[in-house]
């Protein structure tokens, strides 16, 4: 309460895209990782996980918390995350600036197309 970005937390968790952290905290002011940002856009654009398996060609994949699961498949397959590397998805590492703006920018297409 009182942050200037209260009113948007507030609207998207009553609108489901966000669902905090956990015992019912934010944690805005956290880092927030890879698998997080795929939920976060799967939730908004009200989507739904390929059907294809998009995700076993990365050795990492099972290192993908359960509730991101469909969210990162939907990202990888729509190609809003691509991995660090042919061998990495790192879906539980901090997301950077240029990560984030690269995503956004592929949804906004995505969402444009």
């Amino acid at each position: 309460e009182g942050s200037y970005y209260a009113a948007a937390v507030d609207w998207a968790a009553k609108n489901g895209i966000v669902n905090g952290v956990g015992g019912n905290k934010f944690a805005p002011s956290e880092p927030v990782t890879r698998e997080q940002l795929a939920a976060i856009f799967f939730r908004y654009a009200k989507a739904e996980a390929p059907e294809a398996d998009v995700l076993s060609g990365y050795p990492d994949a099972e290192a993908i918390s359960t509730y991101a699961r469909d969210a990162m498949a939907w990202a990888v397959a729509e190609g809003l995350v691509n991995g660090r590397s042919a061998a990495e998805l790192a879906p539980k590492a901090g997301a950077t600036r240029a990560e984030l703006a690269t995503i956004l920018f592929r949804f906004a297409a995505l969402q444009n197309a």
